[in-house]
């Protein structure tokens, strides 16, 4: 068994599923518990890493607020910056903001004026691929930037939600630690 598949099958079977959270009828996909693994999380960095190295970004940008947990590390690691995408009024300065429809209602997106130059080679990094609606906001926010999405890398992909397909679009390398159905 590689160990990719290996590393799948630990995060599958560590994650944790609360019901009708954050509403009825959802089954959030809870990753604390992988937080509480220190060699775990070293393994899933390093996964990510060796993914988005090839692919030579200039930033990677992380969604708001569990991207950022392994989002950090990855910019860390590849000696680039990390630029934080956040929810509606929770960055201090200038703000380029996109609206985007969730799966359980509708938010708005916002990054800084100055966090990305033109030209730079971008990869979006978010916990969970869903229906791709978040991380396709954080793709319009980088082209709002005149800024290149060359890459996604997710934790866990949603794969009945179909989000790869909304992603597809960008002709840009998707990646996941592992895929759920």
């Amino acid at each position: 068994m590689s160990s990719e598949l290996f590393l799948s099958d630990v995060v599958k079977n560590t994650l944790r599923d609360v019901p009708d959270f954050p509403k009825p009828g959802i089954v959030f996909k809870d990753l604390t518990p992988l937080l509480q693994s220190p060699d775990l999380c070293k393994m899933i960095t390093e996964t990510l890493l060796d993914s988005i190295r090839l692919i030579q970004p200039d930033a990677i940008v992380c969604l708001d607020s569990r991207g950022f947990w392994f989002g950090l590390p990855l910019a860390m690691g590849l000696n680039i910056p990390m630029v934080p995408v956040r929810k509606k009024g929770k960055l201090p300065f200038e703000v380029l903001t996109q609206s985007y429809a969730l799966e359980y209602g509708e938010a708005v997106l916002e990054m800084h004026t100055d966090a990305l130059r033109p030209g730079m080679r971008v990869v979006i990094h978010d916990d969970v691929l869903a229906t791709g609606g978040t991380a396709e906001a954080a793709a319009a926010l980088v082209k709002k930037a005149q800024a290149q999405v060359v890459g996604f890398t997710f934790l866990v992909e949603l794969s009945a939600l179909k989000g790869r397909e909304v992603l597809s679009k960008f002709e840009a390398p998707i990646g996941a630690v592992c895929s759920i159905k």
